[in-house]
């Protein structure tokens, strides 16, 4: 799993809690349902009944006079702001190479390799291999560890698993020698030709 999204994931199932825990908090009061399923909530409870509220005018008279409310109340928005902010960049940021230095970084004589360049060349080499019928490729990743990531759709002949090793063998193989890359992960994507079923008599 990507990085990224593993702290979308993280991120989303964190705010799912809250938001959860919070509307079943407001029904269960809201419904009364403590009395009618003679429930006993804890000591200090918020809204355990249809007419209470989280705070009622006194606990707000009282948390407003206290001289740490407004500084926490701001450094509690600040903090959501920042968060919000970083977790918008990070969806922002660009996660493909770019140029590809060839050698490794840093490159050898300045030489660099755009990934648009090295994914088609890799989805050509990727078309001639037996059994693929089509073939996309991107690159992904960072400059120092590029990835590739490769669409193939096989010939109706095709064997999945004679393909993903000639793969290996021999497109992937290739683009990581011209790289000079020590080691290019892929993820390899698989479909079948469609084909029109044939009646049998």
């Amino acid at each position: 799993m990507k990085r990224k999204s593993a702290v979308n994931r993280v991120l989303l199932a964190l705010t799912g809690i809250v938001l959860l825990g919070s509307g079943i908090l407001i029904l269960a009061g809201g419904f009364d349902l403590y009395r009618r399923w003679e429930l006993t909530p804890p000591t200090g409870w918020p809204m355990t009944a249809p007419d209470e509220v989280l705070l009622d005018a006194a606990d707000r008279n009282s948390l407003t006079d206290q001289g740490w409310w407004w500084p926490v109340v701001i450094a509690v928005l600040v903090i959501v702001v920042l968060l919000a902010l970083w977790w918008l960049l990070t969806q922002l940021r660009r996660t493909h190479p770019g140029q590809i230095p060839v050698g490794g970084p840093p490159s050898v004589d300045g030489v660099e390799l755009r990934e648009r360049a090295l994914s088609d060349a890799l989805a050509a080499d990727a078309r001639q291999q037996p059994g693929v019928h089509k073939a996309r490729a991107r690159m992904d990743g960072s400059v120092k560890h590029p990835e590739a990531y490769l669409d193939l759709t096989l010939a109706s002949d095709g064997e999945p698993g004679s393909v993903l090793q000639t793969l290996g063998d021999g497109p992937l193989e290739r683009a990581r020698r011209s790289t000079g890359q020590t080691r290019l992960p892929a993820t390899v994507r698989l479909r079948v030709t469609p084909h029109k079923a044939h009646r049998a008599d």
